[in-house]
């Protein structure tokens, strides 16, 4: 009989158990995140040589943790990312008046020498869980209409 309450005692503690943790567990492993990289629609250009640039990489929405941008896939010899540009968790949206979007992130690029003609790059931005990317139209020409 003690064996039989115990077993019965056991089962009981351990479904207890289960069914907490389940419950405690779904909505902390919600992710509060919810965040969009807007960079699309881009383009630079760079007249003939090395030059160091940059472009935007706007995120919307919310998130609970830091997003890091960069940039890869650049054309030229010696083309680098300059680095990460790091956006500390908050909320970034819309005006509801003109639609404009606060810039609140960048990618900084040391572009190298190529041939003139039409590349693309690609920018991302990441919180470590998830990985967003947007295109960069880069034009290497011999005059660069500002």
């Amino acid at each position: 009989m003690k064996t039989s309450r115990r077993g019965a005692g056991l089962l009981l503690g351990l479904s207890s158990a289960l069914t907490l943790s389940l419950l405690g567990a779904s909505p902390a492993s919600a992710s509060t995140s919810t965040w969009t990289l807007e960079a699309q629609g881009q383009e630079i250009c760079v007249r003939g040589g090395f030059s160091w640039t940059y472009a935007l990489a706007p995120v919307s929405g919310s998130w609970s943790t830091s997003i890091r941008t960069g940039i890869r896939n650049l054309p030229g010899d010696k083309s680098t990312d300059l680095g990460r540009f790091v956006i500390p968790p908050g909320t970034n949206e819309r005006d509801p008046v003109d639609g404009s979007l606060p810039v609140n992130g960048y990618v900084f690029m040391s572009l190298g020498l190529a041939p003139l003609g039409e590349y693309t790059a690609e920018i991302y931005a990441t919180d470590g869980e998830r990985t967003e990317t947007d295109q960069l139209k880069i034009v290497y020409k011999e005059e660069c209409e500002w």
